[in-house]
């Protein structure tokens, strides 16, 4: 198929009304990246239970959810180049044949190794499919109906990863771990096909060429600092905590000449992260906001699931329902807010959520053995609405100004931090955890890590304070 051409872009984003054609593209990508985030969170409860099965210790089957991660950050700043270069088709069937290809290896791994190796498979699909869908939104979307649109992206974003802890439970109460993979298999494998019968292509292609340093500092860079920051502070020995530090040490260094190479090659070369995006204030303060938040949320679905376990003793499925209220509230409140957003614009909306956020995670910082379920569930609820309120206006207003040469890059480089505020902020929390634990407790262990998520959260209230509505994006440079 044809691509469109710009001339038809911008005719189709004049009106208000979006055609079927793209209301079906954005569908599609919708459920593909909803089906392979929701695969992202899968693992979490049933990390113990393949302790057991597969006869590797706690920190080996980490791995499973480090590796993944890890392999997302290090594959999404590729993404912007890779978005620019192949068409909206090749993309997707490149990512959803990774992303099943990766699942169907699960299903008959015979060990962890395998297992491992399947699940960075999964990623690098995984890494690619939500700057895909926001790189199409922005081309197909007009400007004003862009926040109720995004606010649908939340449906995948929040939804999905408190389903993975309740679907994996409710799965391993009956079956074995590989049925986790089995569910979601044809699931993905029907979203592939139906992409590739009726996914169009849209925007052009360009022809700039892959700066092969730039990916190979991408390794050092992003893996290097959060498997530092992971080893730093955990339960391992001085050998351990040595290689965290230097793992760190190493990214830092690798992240700066990352930078760098990123800025040199602005002026006559083809960056594979354009960072000219953070010249637009809304999208700097934006990103640093999602920072924040995505913070927040992959370290109370981490954090919380242990607390539920190991101080409550609530099984793996029970665990998983009392997580699913909140996601379910964070998803069926993103369409509302993105509405909202429209009207309205953010500001109102991000101070209220950011305020709701600080105020929830501390109250989880005073939870106890003998806090009721109930109240975990109402101040989990609390905190996804302060979420949704945050995450919708925060990528419309930071992706809005941006020029539509810049469409791609600016997503690559909010899912690359988001990936890498994900990883890092479960690293430094659960290190919290352990330390606090060795020290008092489980309950101190709880207590302080979500203290420390609270402060951290402070800084997305003066963030949001910052928000402003986006005007339309300026005539793109040549």
């Amino acid at each position: 198929m044809s691509s469109k051409t710009s001339a038809e872009i911008s005719a189709s984003a004049a009106s208000t009304k979006m055609p079927k054609e793209s209301v079906a593209v954005i569908a599609t990508l919708l459920v593909a990246t909803f089906v392979v985030i929701l695969n992202e969170t899968i693992m979490n409860v049933a990390l113990p239970r393949l302790m057991l099965d597969l006869h590797v210790s706690a920190s080996t089957i980490q791995w499973l959810s480090t590796g993944f991660m890890l392999t997302m950050a290090v594959v999404i700043p590729t993404t912007g180049f890779v978005l620019q270069r192949l068409t909206t088709r090749t993309v997707f069937l490149l990512a959803m044949g990774a992303f099943c290809a990766g699942t169907a290896l699960a299903v008959v791994a015979p060990g962890f190794e395998v297992l491992l190796l399947a699940r960075v498979i999964q990623a690098v699909g995984t890494a690619t499919m939500l700057p895909l869908l926001i790189t199409t939104i922005l081309t197909l979307v007009p400007l004003e109906r862009r926040g109720s649109v995004m606010g649908n992206v939340t449906i995948a974003i929040s939804v999905a990863p408190a389903l993975g802890p309740t679907v994996s439970g409710l799965i391993l109460q009956a079956l074995s771990w590989r049925f986790m993979f089995v569910f979601v298999l044809p699931i993905a494998l029907l979203a592939l096909a139906i992409g590739a019968k009726y996914l169009t292509n849209i925007g052009e292609k360009d022809v700039s060429k892959l700066d092969v340093p730039s990916v190979i500092l991408t390794v050092p860079a992003f893996g290097g600092v959060v498997y530092g920051l992971s080893g730093i502070g955990g339960q391992g020995d001085d050998g351990s905590t040595v290689l965290a530090i230097a793992a760190l040490g190493i990214g830092v260094v690798s992240l700066a000449a990352f930078v760098l190479r990123q800025v040199r090659l602005q002026t006559g070369g083809a960056p594979l992260l354009d960072l000219r995006a953070f010249r637009f204030r809304m999208f700097t303060v934006s990103t640093m906001l999602l920072v924040v938040a995505m913070m927040a949320l992959f370290g109370s679905v981490i954090l919380l699931p242990i607390y539920l376990q190991q101080v409550h003793h609530l099984d793996s499925v029970t665990t998983g329902l009392v997580l699913l209220p909140g996601g379910l509230a964070m998803g069926l409140l993103g369409p509302v807010v993105g509405r909202l957003y429209d009207r309205i614009g953010p500001l109102p909306l991000t101070v209220t959520g950011s305020v709701l956020m600080v105020l929830c995670l501390w109250q989880f910082s005073l939870l106890t053995a003998l806090t009721p379920v109930w109240w975990i569930v109402t101040v989990y609820m609390g905190l996804s609405a302060g979420l949704a309120l945050l995450f919708t206006p925060a990528f419309t207003s930071g992706l809005n100004p941006l020029p539509p040469h810049l469409y791609s890059h600016g997503s690559a480089i909010m899912s690359t931090l988001q990936q890498v505020a994900g990883a890092a902020g479960t690293a430094l929390l659960v290190s919290i955890f352990a330390v606090a634990t060795a020290m008092s407790g489980e309950e101190a262990g709880i207590r302080t890590a979500f203290l420390v998520a609270a402060v951290i959260a402070v800084a997305a209230v003066g963030l949001s304070a910052l928000m402003r509505k986006a005007q339309a994006p300026p005539v793109p440079a040549e």
